[in-house]
């Protein structure tokens, strides 16, 4: 088998919670197996503005943290394509996997954040998230939504996720060890990554979907839910304006009508902000003439 080729974005961890992890729409993976022993000890140090050797000691210390991301990257890597190319864990395609589900009755482990599972899900399947949406406000949580929004969340549509140490022990609840276990996430990565934890608690008998439901064509699946499958992980200024891969496709299929339903939405956007700046100049020119008299 050959070698899977996975370029993820490496961002910073705070961990402020010896339970989650917040995660960005950017995440690195590399030290998932090893999350849940980890302890509070990367919690963010405070330190002082006015001392410069200080602020150049924490850039420093972020500096090394990155560098160990990047490392940490790479040796996930390796793990997962020696799982792969040993097969101790076996790759299904989404078709292999429906048959698998439909005729064998095989049981589908559904590993995506509630944002894309409750738009499409697989019929009788699983739903065990590794990571799910982080909904707090907490002083500690709300810097990260700022900052995952500004890197791209308002694009693509992703919330900040938290990883949860609940996944496993609700994992084992659910399936014996022994049970061959079909394994699915939105892209294929958060699957993978899912398998390997699986597979260090003893389950044997793991099938990783490549490519994820995103590969998936209509016939493949048998689904649920308001959306598509493969829509289920967009979402964003992305999605409303029809720019994501998985629309032009859809719009490559349909034709002129798709693509004028999203057309209409760009003009519509363009003149709103056109009409929010002529009145943010109106309200300028009315508030001069307020202070001239």
């Amino acid at each position: 088998m050959e070698a899977l080729s996975l370029s993820i974005p490496i961002i910073r961890v705070t961990n402020s919670n010896t339970n989650y992890i917040s995660l960005g729409a950017a995440t690195n993976y590399g030290s998932l197996s090893s999350l849940h022993h980890r302890s509070s000890s990367s919690s963010t140090r405070p330190f002082t503005l006015k001392k410069k050797k200080t602020v150049v000691r924490v850039r420093a210390e972020s500096e090394d943290f990155e560098l160990k991301q990047v490392r940490d990257m790479a040796a996930a890597k390796k793990r997962w394509e020696a799982l792969l190319r040993d097969e101790k864990i076996k790759v299904l395609t989404p078709k292999e996997a429906g048959y698998a589900v439909q005729l064998s009755n095989k049981p589908l482990l559904d590993v995506r954040p509630s944002n894309e599972h409750n738009k499409a899900w697989v019929k009788g399947s699983t739903w065990i998230p590794i990571f799910d949406v982080d909904n707090g406000l907490d002083v500690g949580t709300i810097p990260r939504k700022v900052t995952n929004f500004a890197m791209g969340g308002w694009w693509s549509g992703m919330p900040t996720l938290s990883f949860d140490n609940s996944f496993l022990p609700r994992v084992v609840e659910k399936f014996p060890k022994d049970a061959e276990l079909i394994v699915a996430c939105q892209k294929g990565l958060r699957s993978l990554a899912a398998c390997e934890l699986l597979y260090n608690a003893g389950y044997s008998n793991l099938f990783w979907v490549q490519g994820g439901f995103e590969a998936a064509e209509e016939e493949d699946l048998v689904v649920e839910g308001p959306v598509p499958l493969k829509f289920a992980g967009i979402g964003g200024i992305s999605e409303f304006l029809g720019w994501t891969d998985q629309q032009r496709a859809a719009a490559a299929k349909e034709g002129w009508g798709y693509r004028l339903v999203f057309s209409a939405r760009l003009i519509g956007l363009f003149l709103v902000a056109d009409a929010l700046f002529i009145g943010a100049q109106q309200i300028g020119h009315y508030l001069q003439e307020i202070r001239t008299h």
